[in-house]
């Protein structure tokens, strides 16, 4: 890990840049690496699947994910400039490792900022499997910014489940991540790496839906997680409700598109509230008992017949038995065979999401935002003594 020296200003109105990176002594690292480094972890893949097709889902080219990491690292270093104590203002730790990827993405929009962001140490693959490592090897930093869908997150979380996280939308209908400017972003990152504001103050944990699938791996969800009776994964999208057999969510949001939306439609649920929402779907032989005319993708509404909805307590065990497809998170994974039972637990013990708003408002809060003016009262005729 590596540290900046911040060579000019500080806190108190006065210009300020990083500079110089300076290797730190085996106890500065012990006494820091824990507490001072932010995460980036920007998916090159999100925002261009099947759903640009099938729907009207938008695109979201990785140019605009290096406008969004830069802008990230931009509200880093304003935080990095401003030195707390007297200590912080001689050396200040550099707060950014990122994902190395084959398009660039961070190591493109860092070369144009004065940050010091250093690789993982992880070959690019470009599948879930560089997010799920990444999350592995920043097990310890303070605090974690992704740029993804809900894929990405749960990709990331399948790594490391409690993690502190402040998720960026760059996907698709998204419901864990959200649209959010990025600079605000990256200061809030940073006020709770330099321990400007409590974690615990500033974030929520996510409920996290465990998937126990017998003579199998286990595997997880932060959103949905889908049965349906497609026999091969495919396109991974699930955009067709005649082939939804069940569905597990930890919210609903009727202001939402998806699984999410189309449970909001029939049962709204905050992400706050410690239940879930199962519902089952008429398609799968049940008879149905209504019909919803939801937004199952971007731009697109379909029926959605609807058998049964019922709230679901934490830690209260939901049973399937196959064949059947789970998907998770909007993605088919996993498939059963006949017979093949799996087990859907639903807890709070996910990652700490972030928000950056209550960031911002508590360190404003407590004047950690502001600091007394020491220059001279300028001119004016009351304090002038000229003729």
């Amino acid at each position: 890990m590596l540290y900046i020296r911040r060579t000019t200003g500080d806190h108190k109105g006065r210009p300020y840049e990083v500079g110089d990176a300076v290797t730190p002594s085996a106890n500065q690292r012990t006494a820091n690496a824990a507490t001072r480094v932010v995460g980036i972890v920007a998916n090159p893949a999100s925002g261009k699947d099947v759903r640009r097709l099938t729907a009207r889902a938008s695109v979201f080219d990785n140019q605009e994910k290096a406008a969004i990491v830069r802008r990230c690292l931009a509200g880093i270093a304003a935080q990095q400039g401003r030195g707390q104590t007297a200590q912080e203002d001689s050396r200040i730790a550099v707060l950014v490792r990122y994902l190395p990827d084959s398009h660039n993405i961070v190591a493109s929009a860092a070369g144009q900022t004065h940050i010091a962001a250093t690789p993982l140490d992880i070959e690019a693959s470009g599948t879930a499997t560089d997010t799920r490592a990444a999350a592995k090897a920043l097990k310890g930093a303070a605090a974690v910014i992704t740029l993804g869908g809900d894929g990405t997150n749960r990709a990331f979380v399948q790594g490391w489940l409690d993690a502190p996280l402040i998720p960026l939308s760059t996907g698709t209908n998204n419901a864990f991540p959200h649209m959010q400017e990025a600079t605000a972003a990256g200061f809030a990152a940073a006020l709770v790496a330099h321990g400007d504001v409590p974690l615990a103050a500033v974030s929520e944990r996510a409920k996290v839906i465990h998937v126990a699938i017998e003579a199998e791996p286990d595997d997880l969800a932060l959103i949905d997680a889908v049965a349906t009776t497609d026999r091969f994964l495919g396109a991974r999208a699930i955009v067709d409700p005649r082939t939804w057999i069940m569905a597990v969510l930890t919210r609903a949001d009727p202001a939402a598109v998806g699984m999410t939306g189309v449970a909001g439609f029939a049962m709204p649920l905050a992400a706050s509230c410690d239940s879930g929402v199962l519902i089952e779907f008429a398609a799968a032989g049940r008879p149905a008992r209504r019909v919803l005319h939801a937004p199952v993708a971007p731009g697109y509404f379909a029926d959605v017949t609807v058998a049964a909805t019922r709230s679901v307590a934490l830690n209260a065990p939901v049973h399937l038995q196959g064949p059947a497809t789970l998907a998770f998170d909007g993605e088919r994974e996993r498939t059963l065979k006949p017979g093949q039972r799996a087990t859907f637990t639903m807890r709070r013990d996910g990652p700490h999401v972030i928000s950056v708003r209550r960031a911002l408002a508590h360190a404003a809060t407590a004047g950690r935002l502001s600091a007394e003016c020491t220059r001279p009262a300028p001119m004016t005729p009351s304090n002038s003594t000229g003729d």
